[in-house]
């Protein structure tokens, strides 16, 4: 009988992912050994080495569904930019994006334990272990976003790869999307307008700029005054309607969608917010040596 406990064991002993261990002790009737065995000549084990590696290059990709109301982008991450270059690892992202947009999995878990559309007989998390073994790098899936509207959902990639975007609009053309999801990819705001920004988030700032403002001499009551006018700053920042048109800075993003609606937006960008391990090379050959 496979027990949690068995799992744990052989994933604590190989670092492979619960489900490859509750499969191949499954298939070997509870024998850690022959277990241990499995997953190694499947090449698992090898890939397991390789997830406890620092992956914070890779892709960002996205798909739309052939009628255009289905959008999803994804984020694989590998341990280098070479790799993210690869033509197997760039049709492997887009694959997985198809994923998404085809199978609507609820979050990254579920995603790994679909089968894969791409390769037949394999989870995606079994051709994600397989494309780990032949790449020679930890690949990781990190994330994803998906859209359906009853509008339309546009896509932009910039920089080969590096920030993706993907726009639900309620209605609008596809060249005012286009123009949108550059808006974004540009100028990075946080939220479609206003009063989307959580109320505690507004306070704080508020909090600050008083804080500011009476710091350059002001006295409290004025103080107060100018933070009404500041906080607007704030909003042009992080509210896409709100902020100058990268196109043209004499316009606001608001009078460029017009009759248009954007509903949602999701916008990533390659290894944000991953800490890099920082390696000097030099050292890194001379360790082999040694």
């Amino acid at each position: 009988m496979v027990t949690a406990a068995l799992v744990k064991e052989l994933r604590e002993k190989t670092g492979a992912g619960m489900m490859d261990c509750k499969k191949v002790l499954t298939e070997t009737d509870g024998d850690m050994e022959k277990a241990m065995e499995l997953l190694r000549e499947r090449g698992i084990a090898k890939a397991a080495k390789k997830s406890g590696r620092v992956a914070a290059e890779g892709l960002v990709e996205a798909s739309i569904s052939e009628d255009g109301k289905v959008g999803a982008i994804v984020e694989v991450n590998s341990e280098t930019d070479f790799v993210a270059q690869n033509a197997e690892f760039k049709a492997f992202v887009q694959n997985v994006a198809k994923q998404v947009v085809d199978k609507n999995p609820k979050d990254v878990e579920e995603l790994l334990a679909q089968p894969a559309e791409f390769e037949e007989g394999k989870t995606v998390q079994e051709a994600l272990v397989g494309k780990i073994a032949t790449i020679g790098e930890n690949l990781s899936i990190r994330r994803f976003a998906r859209f359906e509207s009853e509008g339309l959902v546009a896509k932009y990639i910039h920089g080969d790869g590096k920030i993706a975007v993907l726009v639900n609009m309620a209605k609008g053309t596809e060249e005012v999307a286009k123009d949108i999801c550059m808006q974004i990819a540009a100028a990075r705001p946080e939220y479609v307008k206003q009063d989307e920004v959580p109320a505690e988030r507004v306070a704080k700032e508020m909090e600050i700029l008083k804080i500011q403002t009476m710091n350059e001499g002001k006295p409290e009551a004025i103080a107060e005054k100018i933070v009404l006018g500041r906080i607007n700053k704030f909003y042009q920042e992080i509210c896409l309607v709100d902020q100058e048109f990268v196109k043209d800075p004499s316009k606001k993003v608001s009078d460029i969608l017009k009759d248009s609606k954007v509903l949602e937006f999701a916008r990533f960008e390659t290894g944000e917010g991953i800490e890099k391990k920082e390696e000097n090379f030099a050292e890194e050959v001379m360790k082999q040596l040694k």
